[in-house]
Formats: C-alpha cells, sequence, structure tokens
C-alpha cells in the first residue's frame, strides 16, 4: 500500500515522503496514529502544492536573508575591552556578546547563528561566522580595543 507521511518515521522515511507499506502496518500503525495517510491521485498533487509553496516560502526568506548579508558582510564590530600586564585581555568575547551588539545597530541576529572559531580573547581583529540560514553565512569582523 502507497502512503504520504505526515511525520518522520523511524527507518521508514521523512515527512512528505511517498512510500510503500504493508496493508496491515498502514492501517494498524500509520493511519491509527495519524503518521500517514494513504497516496491517491487528489493526495499526491495535494503534496506536491505544499512542497512548492514551502520551496517559494523558503527562496523568498533566503532573498530576505541575503539582504542582510550584504548590509553586514563587510562590518566591523568594535569591543573596549580591559587589559592586565602585556595587554593580556580579561576574559573573552562570546556570541551573546556579538549578538547584543548587532542587536544595538539593529540586526536581530541570535546567538546560536554566530559561530566562533577558538576564542576572541587577545587585542586585534578575528573573524566570525554568522549562518543565518544553511544557503546563506558570511564572516564578520570583530576588533578588540584596549
Amino acid at each position: 500500500m502507497k502512503v504520504i507521511l505526515l511525520k518522520d518515521v523511524k527507518k521508514k522515511g521523512k515527512k512528505d515522503d511517498i512510500i510503500e507499506v504493508s496493508d496491515g502496518y498502514a492501517k494498524n500503525y500509520l493511519f491509527k496514529n495519524k503518521l500517514a495517510v494513504l497516496a491517491t491521485k487528489h493526495s499526491e498533487e495535494v503534496l506536491k502544492k505544499d512542497i512548492d509553496n514551502k520551496k517559494d516560502i523558503e527562496q523568498k526568506q533566503i532573498a530576505q536573508l541575503n539582504e542582510i548579508k550584504n548590509k553586514l558582510a563587510n562590518k566591523e564590530i568594535t569591543f573596549q575591552v580591559k587589559t592586565g600586564k602585556q595587554d593580556k585581555v580579561f576574559g573573552i568575547i562570546t556570541s551573546k556578546q556579538i549578538s547584543d551588539e548587532l542587536k544595538k545597530i539593529g540586526y536581530n541576529i541570535d546567538k546560536k547563528q554566530i559561530f566562533i572559531d577558538g576564542e576572541i580573547a587577545s587585542l586585534g581583529t578575528h573573524e566570525v561566522l554568522i549562518m543565518l540560514h544553511k544557503e546563506v553565512t558570511f564572516k564578520i569582523k570583530i576588533i578588540l580595543k584596549k
């Protein structure tokens, strides 16, 4: 029996997959737990429209994120830090602090979207990766000054 999965099913497939399963498994488990529906011409057409709509929405979102990327790609964020002997920085700069600075200049980027390679714990310029979407990534410069 051909079914369309409504949710991910372990070892069977992901949401929106059309798979072939035994009649008993479909009736007694998948349909009963609302994990799948019978694959008919109508349900396959609805699925295709739904997938197309999701792709359109994602493309619009990517376009918006690319605009943000273009505005931020060459930005530099400067932090005034306290230093000790031999210009050793007290503490480190975290993704939360970078996120807060970006919010101050009008960009709402979550700290989970900011990836720091190593630690930002020395004076000078550091690059940080920002991943807004799996297809939209860029680097900004973080500058630490006394």
